[in-house]
């Protein structure tokens, strides 16, 4: 079988095979929009050319070099020092053992759409593989804005620290040569999680930085006015990730304390879940305000490796989920603004079993929540299909964000896009076959999928 059967993804019973390929038909051209991700606009705006294949496709993708990593290979061999030709060489050697994962999907994907390599990757062909990606890398239309074009997006989101000046957006949207559209997205982790790895010293900095007192209000009104630069500079959301999404609603008296507590430091476990809870009902308060769109990234153990944290920093493989609930640890959020109808919470959790007990009847019965996308180690095909099932007989399908795709890889972000509606062509097929839905409406749904519920659901 070639790595990109024509039919890949889709269902083996036949007429449903034949449902699902008319139902991808209808939008595998259609534009990606991409309302949460991690490529930097600076890379848009300098369009430079990508440097090589390795810094491309293996250093910047962490569920490849991941899995390296656990299969012995040194990530020092990975990294942005180590060879290039020698990092591509320990892939190939290595490539059957990502046989059946997400990662292999797409960088089959990546390689024959856009390099026309469909050749598994061995270590007989490594060289000669390099030297075909390497090549065509040099080719003006492989820079970032043509690849932009090329891929059809129509709305990319960057993640930025709100202290970020935004002067490559701001330079990007003045700029006539270019008609994308890219969003920033502000992300307050490092100042409202005293757990988080670099919040020491991020308050004074961000009160510093806006000239507000060191007082609990003064700490709020300086996010505020973070929040309303962002809002100018065209963003339409923020971003949070915790491990723990427990919210506390706190009088301002005792929150005024424990901010206090918290500057002062160092604090007990009790005060930093309290602080950082409450700091995540203030920020969907805010979003009531702003109107920013809330998504909250839960169940995650950052840096689980101290050793390797140590050696090479976040984002290097580590992050491990942990169970995670949500009905309980959000009642005090969804309590004051839950039935806000300016409010749009996204709820992304990598923890499956909160799916269907869970985030799909809080967004089956809270207007202001939006069940995400499968994310991280579940934006894989299988899992795509168990969430679809976990949560379509609860929430339908509009309660939900469309298709994430959460990556600094940019060129994997047609190959996800694509794994996505092929997915749910497959789903809704299966639905039509069995007598669930009529075909017209799978037909308006899968339309929806791609456009009007992502645009909704982030205000687009």
């Amino acid at each position: 079988m070639s790595p990109l059967d024509p039919d890949r993804l889709l269902p083996l019973e036949p007429s449903a095979r034949t449902i699902a390929r008319e139902l991808y038909a209808r939008v595998v051209t259609a534009p990606i929009i991409s309302p949460h991700g991690h490529v930097p606009a600076a890379s848009l705006l300098d369009d430079e050319p990508f440097g090589d294949p390795t810094s491309l496709l293996i250093t910047k993708d962490h569920y490849v070099t991941r899995l390296l990593h656990a299969n012995g290979v040194d990530l020092r061999a990975l990294g942005a020092d180590a060879d290039p030709r020698g990092a591509w060489r320990l892939l190939a050697e290595h490539w059957h053992r990502f046989s059946g994962t997400a990662s292999a999907y797409w960088l089959r994907h990546e390689l024959a759409t856009l390099f026309g390599v469909e050749d598994d990757l061995d270590p007989s062909n490594a060289d000669s593989i390099y030297d075909t990606v390497a090549a065509r890398l040099s080719e003006p239309g492989f820079r970032p804005r043509a690849l932009f074009r090329r891929f059809g997006i129509e709305v990319l989101a960057t993640t930025d620290d709100p202290l970020d000046d935004l002067a490559d957006h701001r330079a990007l949207r003045e700029d006539d040569s270019f008609t994308g559209r890219v969003l920033p997205t502000f992300r307050p982790d490092r100042y409202i999680d005293p757990d988080a790895a670099t919040f020491e010293g991020a308050i004074p900095r961000l009160l510093a930085a806006t000239g507000r007192p060191a007082t609990f209000a003064g700490y709020l009104d300086a996010l505020e006015a973070r929040r309303a630069h962002f809002v100018a500079e065209g963003a339409v959301s923020l971003d949070v990730g915790v491990t723990d999404p427990t919210t506390v609603d706190l009088e301002p008296q005792e929150a005024e304390r424990l901010f206090a507590r918290i500057l002062a430091g160092p604090c007990s476990a009790a005060d930093r879940l309290a602080f950082r809870g409450h700091m995540l009902l203030q920020l969907a308060r805010m979003s009531v305000d702003d109107g920013l769109v809330m998504t909250l990234h839960a169940g995650v153990h950052r840096n689980h490796s101290t050793a390797t944290h140590t050696a090479f920093g976040p984002d290097t493989g580590h992050d491990i989920p942990v169970p995670t609930g949500f009905t309980r640890a959000l009642r005090p959020l969804l309590e004051r603004f839950g039935l806000e109808r300016d409010l749009h919470l996204v709820v992304f959790t990598v923890d499956e079993t909160a799916y269907s007990r869970e985030l799909a009847p809080l967004a089956g019965f809270y207007p202001s929540v939006y069940i995400g996308a499968p994310w991280w180690f579940l934006d894989a095909p299988d899992a795509m299909q168990r969430w679809r099932s976990a949560i379509t007989e609860t929430a339908g399908f509009y309660r939900t964000s469309g298709f994430i795709d959460d990556t600094r890889a940019f060129l994997s972000i047609p190959a996800r896009h694509d794994t996505a509606r092929r997915v749910d062509s497959s789903f809704l097929a299966r639905l039509v076959t069995e007598g669930r839905i009529p075909l017209r409406v799978a037909e308006r749904i899968a339309d929806d999928l791609v456009s009007t519920i992502p645009n909704a659901a982030f205000k687009l």
